[in-house]
């Protein structure tokens, strides 16, 4: 397993969720703004009533002046502090008020429909996503909560940011030195309070693993360390969950349908199981690391990569591009998985350069410039 190094305290990352309809949950939020006088507050309560009104009437062409009447009909029922519910970020000394937890869904994803139905945006609700690794895992959690995939999230890294994770994880220089779970929890929590966040900030370890993964409906693979890896894989299979890996180097994605092939070898046959028995050495790591991404298949520029490990370079190189791209198709592969999609286990690669450098017509174009 991979050795957690000492990192900072958690920060927090969770938002604080205040009903206005409850008193008690009301009192809290009159604590709060009195205990917290450079708090700012954004009542954006009434812009999101007036997206709500409009997705409630869509065969209505309501003007301007029609729409904000509406609007102040509904304010004017009730005292305006008790509608919708209060969202508290601790990390920016913000309060939020805002829609109530189904109006807000309904119009944070009204434009999926009918790409995602509503019947399987309530299915996607219920689902539980574990992600390991969140350099390349912070791009598919995003995507994730966007598309509202999930409704519960596990993260799991003990990693803090780095400068140099910067080409690849959508942070500022202010983040340095957090840990990357607080990085991505934050984010999620932003973009939608409602998604449930547990994050682990030890990374996955032997006394974690089987808590981590019970419960999930798919585990999503990126983490670095390659025994971990295994180990992830041998405990998803036990428990009969899929497991899903972006490597980021010509889109390649690997499945692996534990659910519905509980004997299946790990790594499609690629590695064997009994490797994790022989002694954790450089050469080891080296030999496992081919197996697993078989090099020969690899990009050219991947693959001279590789000679410059431990020599100009330290680890293997991801560019933000082919992250972006790995956590959308890798999102949208669990999203399938997770609405019963025809995808089964295997390995994907595609090189979308070298499929344009091959038409036939882009290549007589250039050669025409060139003369």
């Amino acid at each position: 397993m991979a050795q957690a190094t000492p990192s900072p305290s958690a920060a927090p990352r969770q938002a604080l969720i205040l009903d206005g309809n409850n008193p008690i949950e009301r009192a809290v939020l009159h604590n709060l703004r009195e205990q917290t006088p450079a708090m700012q507050v954004l009542d954006l309560y009434a812009d999101q009533l007036r997206d709500l009104i409009k997705l409630k009437n869509p065969q209505e062409r309501l003007t301007a002046e029609e729409l904000n009447t509406r609007v102040q009909t509904q304010l004017q029922q009730t005292d305006t502090e008790k509608q919708g519910c209060w969202i508290y970020y601790p990390w920016k000394q913000t309060l939020v008020h805002c829609l109530s937890k189904q109006d807000f869904i309904e119009v944070r994803t009204v434009r999926n429909r009918y790409k995602i139905t509503t019947e399987e945006q309530d299915q996607l609700a219920a689902c539980k996503v574990g992600i390991v690794g969140l350099s390349v895992g912070q791009s598919v959690a995003l995507t994730l909560a966007m598309e509202r995939i999930a409704g519960s999230m596990r993260l799991a890294d003990f990693d803090t940011l780095e400068l140099s994770n910067l080409n690849r994880i959508r942070a500022g220089i202010h983040n340095l030195g957090e840990l990357k779970t607080t990085v991505v929890g934050r984010e999620i929590a932003e973009i939608d309070p409602f998604i449930q966040i547990s994050c682990y900030d030890k990374g996955l370890t032997a006394e974690n693993i089987q808590e981590f993964i019970t419960g999930l409906d798919v585990v999503i693979d990126e983490c670095d360390d390659l025994r971990t890896k295994i180990l992830l894989r041998m405990a998803c299979r036990e428990l009969r969950i899929p497991v899903v890996m972006d490597t980021s180097d010509l889109l390649m994605i690997d499945v692996e349908r534990f659910d519905l092939e509980p004997e299946r070898p790990i790594f499609h046959g690629l590695v064997a199981e009994d490797i994790l028995h022989e002694e954790d050495t450089p050469q080891w790591r080296a030999s496992l690391f081919q197996a697993i991404v078989e090099p020969q298949k690899a990009s050219l520029r991947a693959l001279n990569s590789l000679g410059e490990i431990g020599k100009s370079i330290t680890t293997w190189p991801q560019l933000a591009s082919d992250v972006a791209m790995g956590g959308a198709l890798t999102a949208k592969i669990v999203k399938e998985i997770l609405l019963g999609g025809p995808i089964p286990s295997g390995r994907m690669r595609l090189d979308i350069v070298s499929h344009f450098a091959s038409n036939a017509e882009f290549r007589q174009i250039t050669s025409l410039r060139n003369v």
